[in-house]
């Protein structure tokens, strides 16, 4: 069974899309190709304890085992030897992508105090949305008792779009809250 969200894509958005930017090819179409969702844990230096739970919250939001992100660089002010765990990352592709960015549009982002709509600033330039989220709390996924500390998390949303307006497109077609 494929997802909502991709059906949605290749019946409604794609069309849309096409007559819009007129593309010449159903392939010229931009798609979403993977969602990166990174969690860095600061304070895992001094608490290693902090990261298995980073791992575990991660783990049940994406529901795919993350894996752990390490320092390139060594910073003696934030007391961090190259090489140690900082932080934690999966990437989503496929179906999965689909049911994460549908949950996170019709579920997750509702669930944020005073939602407003997500800045429709935060493209880079080539087609890719990045989102941060202040807390976790906002995933259903995640039971409010079992929590200790509140973490943010950043989403990636790369797109195969040659443009800003492109992906600006797409992503509003898909649902995603832009403010006005």
């Amino acid at each position: 069974m494929a997802s909502r969200l991709k059906e949605k894509y290749v019946n409604e958005v794609q069309p849309s899309l096409i007559e819009k930017f007129s593309y010449s090819s159903i392939m010229q179409t931009p798609k979403i190709e993977k969602i990166v969702l990174n969690m860095g844990v600061g304070d895992a230096v001094s608490n290693s304890k902090n990261l298995d739970e980073a791992v575990a919250e991660l783990e049940l939001i994406a529901g795919q085992k993350p894996v752990i992100t390490r320092a390139k660089k060594s910073i003696a002010g934030f007391r961090l030897r190259e090489g140690m765990a900082i932080g934690t990352k999966v990437t989503l592709r496929g179906d999965r992508m689909y049911d994460f960015l549908d949950k996170l549009i019709n579920v997750s982002l509702p669930r944020v105090r005073d939602f407003r709509g997500v800045s429709p600033k935060a493209f880079d330039g080539r087609g890719n949305y990045t989102l941060g989220i202040r807390e976790q709390l906002i995933f259903p996924e995640i039971d409010y008792d079992a929590v200790n500390r509140v973490r943010g998390l950043d989403i990636v949303i790369v797109t195969t779009a040659n443009s800003d307006e492109e992906s600006r497109e797409m992503l509003t077609q898909l649902g995603m809250p832009f403010t006005k």
